[in-house]
């Protein structure tokens, strides 16, 4: 079954840069027309003509997800412009590294506020606008491994990832009746221009062995189930929560 996305609409948040971007362009060449959402709106733009000079259709909007009034401005635009958005790719997310003992109140809320409220407020304002027009939708949650395994230095970002991987199964839920299906991806190391230079490092090259397949994600090594989750290929599931590690969840190192 081709994952074809054409006569879509694809809303991917933390767009701006990393696996956002990544993410953006993917679903653009497979048929969807994309918007890009991020705070960093000049990046956005950036990437939305890119796209457009490839062929594709984009739209870039200034989005804040920690922000109900944020998140309801965007989508108001979207829908002005484009119509309400089917696929939903939560993608924003940050971390704050330190140990547990140092971590404040602030880096709490910082993660939390981004990676767990805000992937709550943009689902069920997609949620809400997709169900009063009887329109079915993907919504897909990026989560991680380090929600399901453990790790140190990073327990805000852990709580986050956890609860986001649970928090998709209660919307699956609760948005099955409206043809909403919810699921998730849980990368494993995904070497990306943020992290590149660290894999190098002494502790980097030490993590890597202990991934299975001895090598760390690509971000197009998310391409296929990304693609997956955003189509009709998926059309029976919801409440999943997909990791993509090289099978470092399986490992017992």
């Amino acid at each position: 079954m081709a994952a074809s996305l054409q006569g879509s609409i694809a809303l991917v948040t933390g767009a701006s840069s990393g696996l956002g971007r990544h993410f953006a362009a993917v679903l653009a060449r497979a048929g969807a027309t994309v918007v890009v959402a991020a705070r960093r709106v000049q990046l956005l733009e950036e990437l939305a003509g890119s796209i457009r000079s490839a062929g594709g259709q984009a739209l870039a909007v200034p989005m804040d997800v920690t922000s109900s009034e944020s998140v309801h401005a965007a989508f108001d635009q979207v829908q002005s412009s484009l119509g309400t958005p089917n696929i939903i790719v939560n993608n924003s997310g940050v971390a704050v590294t330190k140990s547990l003992l140092e971590q404040s109140e602030a880096d709490w809320d910082f993660v939390i506020d981004t990676n767990l409220k805000g992937a709550f407020l943009v689902a069920t304002e997609a949620a809400r606008r997709l169900r009063a027009q009887k329109h079915g939708g993907s919504i897909i949650n990026i989560a991680s491994i380090v929600g399901i395994r453990n790790v140190g230095g990073v327990a805000p970002y852990a709580a986050s990832k956890s609860g986001l991987a649970h928090l998709t199964r209660n919307m699956a839920l609760e948005l099955a009746r409206y043809d909403i299906r919810v699921n998730a991806i849980a990368p494993g190391y995904i070497d990306t221009d943020i992290n590149h230079d660290f894999w190098s490092t002494t502790q980097g090259v030490e993590m890597i062995k202990r991934i299975p397949q001895r090598r760390l994600g690509k971000p197009e090594d998310l391409d296929g189930v990304l693609l997956l989750l955003a189509s009709d290929a998926s059309r029976y599931m919801t409440g999943t929560v997909l990791a993509v590690d090289g099978g470092h969840l399986v490992s017992t190192l």
